[in-house]
């Protein structure tokens, strides 16, 4: 995830352009860039640093450029570095263009630009895309588009300028976000409402697959097949401050709603027809067969993932696997050799025990492979294979779009290494490909449970203590909504593997003692249904998760939150969709800060 702008005015473009980098920098900060057109050539300022130090850039402040496209950057393909910040350009300097999203053909597109003798700076995706301009163009800048965007497979917000049209910026959209905003003498472009309203609140949305015409006095939309259509410009009715959060209250709540594109774009960014392709990983088939055990090491809620990630691999890939907290892997004499794959998971990339505790097993010989959010970070850089979750920035402390991220590339992983090796049935292994691939569109149809999940936010109050229960992977995501409820709610909540209740714990059930069981893993059910009776025998009130259609469990819990049926194996990527806004909820009506909970950071450098 990226931010993009875009000017045409009559004064400078550069004081706008900066401004709403700086308001969109949360949507990525590896690096920053900025092409001001002026006299007929490009003047383009980059940097590896934050927005701010554009301004320090000898040139800037004096560039008078009234047309101009900016970006910062969340990397995708290729290392923060300037040569691949945007914007970048053409070959002959003619076109430079800014872009949020993933090009998914681009390594075919770039070989059949190579072939034509065309040079690329760049390792980025994006870098296709002005080069594919100049081949196309012949005079007509909108024609030259829609041929280049014809060709794009992926996701994109583009924003265009071109030397022969000083006055005009072209923008087209495909799966990504893009507003257009209409002002007095100048319009702009911007991924999100955030860079738009100190400057005008009056706004255009395009659609996937629309190009536009932006010159300072006029704006044309146009069709794929090139037909100028109508859009009636809408008001914003949100201020600066609220626009940032997306006019959510919190930035974790806009998270949670940003779910279904974040997953979207972790899973299809990997697959080209039915292949899931994992580029520059250096597994394949024959270094999966001589593997015979996997350990999965992580920290807090990516250790949750983890959980998941045993059940599923262990089932679609048949090799023994466990989950070890990376701060007890380090200090124990763990079993780990050449024969052992190392699943290292980290949101942040720096987590500084998971650092150390995939060091411990590269040194034991165990090849690693890291699944991070971070582009660049030292467990990337450490890893023998990354793969990147590709969520975007995550602003609250208590992760919500990162976990779920990471189930999925755990799923892709786990279907990838099945196929190679032949571990799961064809016809099983290819259900649960199909399945993954509606996550997205499930994960939006929890999402839009909210107002039920709300209201059961509420009688949650501030109770002196609540519990979990779930078997299998229902037991891994109450682990992962305790902590939710505990770390930004500040209610105390344990999570247990409802089998274990009667060894002990069950002696803690009490009349009015909340208890929310986690009723998805439908082969399980009538177990975990016996042990909701034991606690309502002691006078508990529960709450349960279930999966649509499975109405017996209305009989004993005083309510059902219902998710829609999946894969047995993807479940938790629904389940754990509703307790992120009960914590959520839980947390607001007790006044905490949820964003910024208290003794808590966002990446936990220190041991």
């Amino acid at each position: 995830m990226c931010g993009i702008v875009g000017f045409a005015g009559k004064s400078a473009a550069k004081d706008f352009l900066f401004e709403g980098l700086h308001r969109l920098e949360y949507r990525g900060y590896d690096s920053a860039g900025i092409a001001l057109l002026n006299q007929d050539k490009f003047n383009i300022y980059k940097t590896v640093e934050r927005v701010q130090a554009l301004k320090a850039i000898k040139g800037f402040d004096n560039d008078g450029g009234a047309l101009g496209i900016g970006h910062t950057r969340w990397a995708t393909h290729g290392a923060p570095s300037v040569e691949n910040a945007h914007p970048h350009t053409s070959e002959n300097m003619k076109f430079a263009v800014v872009h949020n999203g993933i090009i998914e053909n681009y390594a075919s597109l770039k070989a059949e630009l190579e072939a034509e003798g065309i040079s690329f700076k760049s390792q980025t995706d994006t870098e296709v895309i002005p080069q594919l301009l100049q081949k196309y163009y012949e005079g007509n800048l909108i024609e030259a588009v829609r041929e280049v965007t014809a060709r794009l497979e992926g996701s994109y917000a583009l924003g265009i300028i071109c030397t022969d049209f000083p006055d005009t910026l072209v923008a087209a959209k495909h799966f990504s976000p893009l507003i257009i905003g209409l002002g007095e003498d100048a319009n702009i472009i911007a991924s999100d409402v955030t860079a738009i309203v100190s400057h005008t609140k009056k706004v255009l949305y395009i659609e996937d697959g629309e190009t536009a015409l932006i010159t300072p006095n006029s704006v044309t939309v146009y069709s794929a097949d090139g037909t100028a259509l109508e859009r009636t410009p809408s008001v914003v009715g949100w201020d600066v401050a609220a626009a940032e959060k997306g006019g959510y209250e919190h930035f974790m709540m806009k998270e949670i709603h940003e779910q279904p594109d974040a997953v979207s774009q972790t899973v299809e960014s990997r697959i080209r027809g039915r292949e899931i392709v994992f580029e520059d990983i250096k597994l394949n088939g024959e270094s999966l067969k001589n593997i015979n055990r996997i350990s999965i090491i992580a920290c807090g809620s990516a250790y949750h993932a983890g959980m998941v990630g045993k059940y599923v691999l262990e089932e679609t890939l048949r090799i023994p696997t466990e989950v070890d907290l990376a701060s007890e892997f380090r200090y124990r004499n763990p079993i780990v050799d050449e024969k052992t794959l190392t699943i290292v998971i980290s949101q942040s990339g720096e987590t500084a025990d998971t650092l150390a505790a995939l060091k411990e097993a590269k040194k034991r010989g165990s090849h690693v492979l890291s699944i991070v959010n971070v582009v660049g970070s030292s467990i990337a850089k450490a890893s023998d294979d990354v793969i990147y979750t590709w969520a975007g920035p995550e602003i609250a402390v208590a992760t919500t779009k990162g976990y779920s991220t990471q189930l999925s590339v755990l799923y892709l992983f786990a279907v990838w290494a099945a196929r190679m090796l032949g571990t799961m049935e064809s016809e099983k292994i290819e259900a649960l490909f199909d399945e993954l691939r509606l996550l997205p569109k499930k994960i939006k149809r929890v999402i839009e449970a909210e107002p039920i999940i709300k209201q059961a936010a509420k009688k949650c109050g501030n109770p002196h203590s609540l519990f979990f229960i779930g078997r299998n992977t229902d037991y891994a995501v109450a682990l992962e909504a305790s902590l939710k409820l505990k770390e930004i709610s500040y209610i105390h909540s344990e999570a247990y593997a409802a089998g274990e209740l009667k060894h002990g714990t069950i002696s803690l059930i009490e009349e009015g003692r909340t208890v929310i069981a986690l009723c998805a893993c439908e082969r399980l059910f009538d177990k975990l249904l016996s042990n909701v009776k034991e606690v309502r025998a002691r006078g508990a009130d529960v709450l349960a998760c279930a999966t649509e259609g499975n109405t017996v469990i209305e009989a004993e819990a005083q309510e059902v939150i219902y998710i829609p049926k999946t894969h047995p194996l993807l479940s938790a990527s629904l389940e754990v969709i509703p307790f992120q806004l009960y914590a959520y909820y839980a947390a607001l009506y007790n006044g905490c800060d949820i964003d910024k909970p208290r003794n808590l950071a966002k990446s936990v450098t220190v041991e």
